[in-house]
């Protein structure tokens, strides 16, 4: 059902938990309906430096929310702009019927938290 990407990811996440004076903070979904993530960014430069997730979902959203962060470490702003739902779930080898979901709620939560460090949030 799952692949061994999400496998990995679910069981290892990476980059979990809160980041201290983050430049920007995103959240998608709506918390205690369904999935609910925030991303937070360290941004230097117009690049990720590191990102952050937390989130409340199966292990489909734990996978896409810990995927995310590792890829987009490193990554300049307009390259992480131009990433859509589609690419994650390749990225992590498909993801099951009905939980397509997961990574557009990641991919919202990380568009949410550059727009928040444009804002001068965090």
């Amino acid at each position: 059902m799952y692949s061994a990407i999400i496998k990995d990811h679910f069981r290892n996440p990476r980059n979990v938990g809160q980041m201290e004076q983050p430049d920007g903070i995103g959240t998608a979904g709506t918390p205690g309906v369904g999935n609910y993530m925030v991303i937070a960014l360290l941004i230097r430069n117009r690049t990720i430096q590191s990102a952050r997730f937390q989130t409340y979902g199966c292990p489909g959203a734990i996978a896409a929310g810990s995927c995310l962060t590792e890829w987009i470490t490193g990554m300049s702003i307009e390259e992480v702009k131009a990433i859509k739902p589609d690419d994650l779930t390749a990225r992590l080898g498909g993801l099951p019927l009905g939980k397509e979901h997961c990574a557009e709620l990641a991919v919202a939560a990380v568009v949410e938290a550059m727009a928040d460090a444009g804002r001068g949030g965090g």
